[in-house]
């Protein structure tokens, strides 16, 4: 059969090949890191559960909302601390 095709077609053919391949490897990448997310994720699962905790229930407690909004702060503070560490080292 590729005795029958013409330059062009062979060059067209190639180029699928290659895209094809690409592609293959691009879903290979998405799908391990896709694992890697559902493993971390797991292992968060699991120490949840080894330490009895609900989070839904935990969340809905009084003063819950709050809490989460001072880690946020806390979070925020930390990353500007990070950045200007990192700015005044350069």
């Amino acid at each position: 059969m590729s005795a029958d095709l013409t330059t062009e077609e062979r060059a067209e053919l190639e180029a699928l090949r290659a895209r094809v391949a690409h592609l293959e490897r691009e879903r290979a990448e998405q799908i391990a890191a896709a694992n890697r997310a559902v493993a971390a994720a797991q292992d968060r699962v699991y120490w949840l559960d080894r330490w009895h905790l609900d989070l839904n229930a935990l969340m809905a407690k009084p003063g819950a909302a709050e809490f989460r909004a001072a880690v946020r702060i806390a979070r925020a503070v930390l990353r500007r601390v990070r950045l200007l560490k990192r700015k005044l080292v350069r």
